[in-house]
């Protein structure tokens, strides 16, 4: 079974600074019928404008993936790493314990794009940690390149979750397949683009969860990007 999440559909907040889409619900959006699936509990695409961002605040016992779309997001944080996410650089942090941190877009003309992906963690109470990877497009173009897993295979960003985060670059009428194991769910989101997902057209925006299917495809209807999560 395949069910779309259309882009159009998710909930959204425009702060002035911040222009941001909920996938699932968060903070003052709920929808009991979209609070995520299995452990992947927030996809939110964000959008703040240059020179602002999100002041110092706490997380706990959650991992936190960052894959900036555009521009570049400055990260400040509670176990002292600097650094600056740009388009290919996936970050995650595992909150565990506690921490803070801050984002920023310091630019003065160009507007940050990313996604921030919330997993649950397998336990509570986790050392806090953070780990930043970059992966070149060449490695992404026309297969899906592994970004995040639970043994952090592959150089992939480890996770504490048994979950699989695939992301690939599409040309148009270029196809990629996926098999999904028994007992598996995907969530399929798109980043940028259109792609025909087995028989659904989806666009920049949409995402789809998957259960009790084998086989997936996954064709460019025309440039796209994707990120494909494999979960428990």
């Amino acid at each position: 079974m395949i069910s779309i999440r259309k882009s159009s559909e998710r909930g959204h907040v425009d702060h002035g600074w911040l222009n941001t889409y909920h996938t699932f619900s968060f903070a003052d959006y709920y929808d009991d019928r979209h609070m995520g699936l299995g452990a992947l509990r927030v996809i939110n695409e964000d959008r703040v404008q240059p020179g602002q961002g999100f002041a110092k605040h706490p997380h706990r016992d959650m991992e936190i993936i960052s894959y900036v779309i555009d521009g570049a997001l400055e990260h400040k944080d509670s176990m002292g790493n600097g650094s600056v996410i740009r388009p290919g650089d996936v970050q995650r942090m595992t909150a565990g314990t506690g921490i803070t941190h801050s984002e920023y877009n310091q630019s003065t003309s160009e507007l940050v794009r990313f996604l921030q992906i919330w997993i649950i963690p397998e336990d509570n109470g986790l050392t806090p940690g953070y780990e930043q990877t970059f992966f070149p497009d060449e490695e992404k173009r026309g297969r899906l390149r592994l970004i995040a897993s639970r043994d952090g295979r592959d150089r992939s960003v480890t996770i504490h979750r048994d979950v699989n985060l695939y992301a690939a670059l599409l040309d148009a009428d270029q196809e990629i397949f996926y098999n999904v194991a028994a007992e598996r769910r995907v969530w399929l989101q798109v980043v940028r683009g259109k792609v025909l997902f087995n028989d659904f057209l989806l666009e920049e925006g949409d995402g789809a969860a998957v259960s009790d299917e084998q086989l997936l495809s996954i064709r460019g209807e025309e440039a796209a990007e994707i990120l494909l999560f494999d979960l428990d």
